[in-house]
């Protein structure tokens, strides 16, 4: 599901897109911006709604979509294309020197660093300025060993830190790639352990070996596409279903839902997915009033069994405090 975060960048693209054309096919700017035509349709009519203060004060955007091509006018105000904003730029330009330093393609990163370093000005000065740091053992040459693996397509073997059960775990990887998504590096690599396609980051990655052994990755095994959020959900997960409230409804734009339904009184139903239900438990516990895991049932008991002996402990707390 689109949420409106998204829809709103989608429709302050798309209209600078088609004024730079002044009409352009409506199959065509669907396909540019991977959507339906129905989808399109229904963003072009909302931006039919919009009223901007110029070029006249209060002035409806003026746009037609009429026997297959697109048009729009009387929208100067929002017809330049979006710009990064200093924050953003910064923030790129840090992930593309991590992305170098990881060994990704050295030209193709290093013209992109220039062009956006000569667009962005004082904002790539600041972040030149910047010191990355990879925690742990990376210190000690886990990116230059995976480097390592990866051109001689070779098995490595890690030593992982798993944060959710607090515990180091042994895996042989077949790596595939290594990946800067949101400013973190991950490898990517078939997992011997797990059977699967599986990230790792490597600021957890306490140790590695890369074995005498080529790496051998099945046939089947795809990369994940990234652009589509980090982490997607599998039909092998758990599905829970939450109600949340007016303050707790952020949830569903910030996970990935199966299912949405309206309660009524801002109230919302959602499905997601999760491999790990303890990362529900949490979040339930910390929005507290706000949300109600309802399914699977054994989840919800889990809440609340949770939820009773914190209070408990917090009561403890209060009268012993009350006898000091």
């Amino acid at each position: 599901m689109v949420t409106s975060a998204e829809r709103l960048r989608r429709l302050l693209a798309l209209v600078p897109y088609v004024v730079a054309r002044r009409a352009v096919g409506l199959a065509e700017t669907a396909a540019t911006f991977g959507m339906t035509e129905r989808e399109l349709i229904d963003d072009l009519n909302l931006a039919w709604c919009v009223e901007l203060k110029s070029p006249e004060p209060y002035c409806p955007i003026d746009l037609s979509y009429e026997d297959g091509l697109v048009t729009i006018s009387q929208a100067e105000s929002i017809a330049r294309p979006l710009r990064l904003a200093a924050d953003e730029a910064s923030a790129l330009l840090v992930a593309l020197r991590m992305l170098a330093e990881a060994g990704g393609d050295g030209d193709a990163v290093t013209r992109l660093i220039a062009k956006i370093e000569d667009a962005a000005g004082a904002s790539a000065a600041a972040s030149s300025q910047l010191s990355i740091q990879i925690e742990g053992s990376n210190d000690s040459g886990v990116p230059a060993a995976l480097d390592a693996a990866l051109a001689a397509r070779k098995r490595v073997h890690l030593r992982y830190y798993v944060p959710s059960r607090d515990e180091a775990t042994e895996r042989d990887v077949d790596p595939m790639r290594l990946l800067v998504v949101e400013g973190r590096t991950y490898l990517e690599g078939w997992c011997r352990l797990a059977e699967g396609v599986r990230k790792f980051r490597l600021d957890r990655v306490l140790d590695v070996t890369v074995l005498d052994v080529p790496a051998s990755v099945p046939e089947e095994a795809e990369w994940v596409d990234v652009d589509a959020g980090l982490f997607q959900p599998s039909e092998a997960d758990v599905l829970v279903e939450l109600e949340l409230a007016a303050g707790a409804r952020w949830v569903a734009e910030y996970y990935p839902c199966e299912s949405m339904a309206e309660l009524g009184e801002g109230r919302l139903r959602i499905a997601i997915r999760t491999p790990d239900t303890s990362l529900v438990r949490r979040l339930a516990l910390r929005l507290g009033e706000e949300a109600r895991v309802t399914a699977p049932a054994e989840l919800a008991a889990e809440v609340r069994s949770a939820a009773a002996a914190a209070l408990a402990l917090y009561d403890l707390r209060i009268l012993s405090a009350n006898l000091n």
